[in-house]
C-alpha cells in the first residue's frame, strides 16, 4: 500500500506542472477551441508559449486576453471574451501556458 501511494505521489510530481492548470482550461471550457499541442480553432498553447517566449510581460498579456478576448493575431477567427474567468484564474492558465514552451 505505501509503495503505491508513493508510486502515485512521484507521478504526480514529475506530471503536475504539465497538468497543473490544464483542469482549470478544461473547467473554464479553454479545451473546447484549443489543444496543448495541436491547432484547433484557436493556435496550441504551445505555439502561444513559443510565440511569446521571452517577453517578460507574456503572463499578464495573455491574461488580458483571456478575460477580454482578441482578434487579429492567429489569423480572421477571433477568440471571445471569457467573462467566466476571474483576473486570478486568467493568470494561473496564462503562467500554465507559458510553461509549456
Amino acid at each position: 500500500m505505501k509503495r503505491a501511494l508513493f508510486a502515485l505521489a512521484a507521478t504526480v510530481a514529475v506530471a503536475g506542472p504539465a497538468f497543473a492548470d490544464q483542469a482549470l482550461a478544461q473547467a473554464k471550457n479553454c479545451m473546447a477551441c484549443h489543444a496543448v499541442d495541436k491547432k484547433l480553432v484557436g493556435p496550441s498553447y504551445k505555439d502561444v508559449a513559443n510565440k511569446y517566449a521571452g517577453q517578460k510581460d507574456a503572463v499578464d498579456k495573455l491574461a488580458v486576453k483571456i478575460q477580454k478576448g482578441g482578434s487579429g493575431v492567429w489569423g480572421p477567427v477571433p477568440m471571445p471574451a471569457n467573462t467566466q474567468v476571474s483576473e486570478a484564474d486568467a493568470k494561473k492558465l496564462a503562467a500554465w501556458v507559458m510553461s509549456l514552451k
